[in-house]
């Protein structure tokens, strides 16, 4: 898993106003828990954009007054109108404990049911993933090499050894549906016989 560094500087006042005032000055307050105690700081909003604006997840290394831990970014709020970054929470890891995080699905492969002229539908962009953050995927990799026309591919049907994925067993990832071109080719096919 890639690792973003950051750095942060630890918050004297907790509060609206001194939260306005660093938002004002171009920071993000932020909060790092998991760890022994909860350590309030504020980065610039400018460190945030590749962590918080990308479709791929990654690790933090957060150095908060020269103390370096490792974290991901646990939620996010955004200004309802401006979709500023109002607020970071952090959750520190620990090496023997396993996390749980929203990885996104990568296919790969060709499907013989596209070929033939049906349709791929994905379903789910991104899965939740429990294991530890030595064993975390950058991606979930689901081959859509078997899907012919009407098949999908679900949750039960992937097998990882070193995560576990924790969505319902019976949701579909990614799917090959008749599309509205081969449907008519065959309804036309039948006509003719």
């Amino acid at each position: 898993m890639n690792t973003i560094a950051i750095s942060g500087s630890r918050r004297e006042n907790v509060g609206k106003r001194d939260a306005k005032e660093l938002r004002y000055e171009g920071k993000v307050p932020a909060v790092l828990y998991g760890g022994k105690e909860q350590t309030h700081f504020a980065v610039l909003a400018s460190d945030l954009k590749p962590l918080i604006y990308s479709a791929d997840v990654h690790f933090v290394e957060i150095n908060v007054d020269g103390v370096a831990t490792k974290a991901i970014v646990q939620d996010a709020q955004f200004h309802p109108l401006t979709e500023q970054v109002l607020h970071v929470d952090f959750y520190q890891l620990d090496e023997n404990k396993p996390v749980v995080m929203q990885i996104p699905v990568k296919l790969t492969g060709t499907s013989p049911g596209v070929k033939m002229g049906g349709k791929l539908v994905q379903k789910l962009r991104k899965l939740r993933v429990k294991a530890l953050p030595k064993d975390m995927p950058q991606f979930v990799e689901v081959s859509i090499e078997p899907l012919e026309v009407g098949k999908s591919v679900r949750v039960r049907d992937l097998k990882f050894e070193n995560f576990d994925i924790t969505n319902t067993p019976e949701d579909t990832i990614v799917s090959v549906t008749t599309s509205r071109a081969l449907r008519q080719a065959e309804q036309e096919a039948a006509r003719n016989k």
